[in-house]
């Protein structure tokens, strides 16, 4: 991969599908100029889909339900889950929900997948980047203040890796920005790879 992406990405209209502020901070990594529409679809998962499969099949879901508008347009769409004993964390609903889930990843690994999917001109590229993280062991007093905090309420998992939650975290084995929302490294390979196909 070369830093050439940048410049080829001057010359396209680029969207990203999504409202996330963390992963608008980050395709600026990559991407100088760009447009954000938040998809307004239906986020249901099939009930039979595999954990591991959850997070790309969202972020196709995202980014056709974007691409299907503007189709002459690259559209990026991602979606990040949290993946601990087989249940899947999604962003909690509350404060109490957010507890819950703290408690869930006190001291155990748990992985990150984000899953990326890529469109323009009605083709598409889905991909998906898994990181391993452990967290510490947490207190009920850890786990109150940082709830109180506020910062859990909009992060799969109940946690922000980039913020106050990094005090939370014993190890991480991957890619750090894919816990962010947005593994940057990645999506910059895939497009341009994409885009010589094109």
């Amino acid at each position: 991969m070369s830093l050439t992406i940048r410049d080829t990405l001057r010359e396209y209209d680029v969207i990203l599908a999504s409202s996330s502020p963390r992963r608008k901070e980050l395709l600026q990594l990559i991407c100088s100029n760009f447009r954000v529409i938040p998809p307004e679809c239906d986020e249901k998962l099939p009930a039979d889909i595999p954990t591991d499969e959850a997070a790309e099949y969202l972020s196709d879901l995202k980014c056709r339900y974007i691409a299907d508008i503007y189709d002459n347009s690259i559209v990026i769409g991602c979606d990040t889950m949290v993946i601990c004993d087989g249940v899947i964390y999604g962003k909690p609903s509350d404060e109490q929900d957010a507890r819950r889930m703290l408690r869930a990843l006190s001291g155990k690994e748990h992985t990150v997948v984000s899953g990326v999917t890529v469109g323009y001109q009605k083709k598409f590229l889905s991909f998906s980047v898994q990181t391993k993280v452990t967290f510490r062991e947490l207190s009920d007093d850890d786990i109150e203040i940082y709830c109180r905090s506020g910062e859990p309420l909009d992060k799969a998992g109940a946690y922000g890796i980039q913020g106050i939650g990094s005090m939370l975290i014993k190890k991480i084995d991957g890619d750090f920005y894919n816990v962010v929302g947005l593994p940057v490294s990645e999506i910059a390979a895939n497009l341009e790879g994409f885009l010589k196909t094109m």
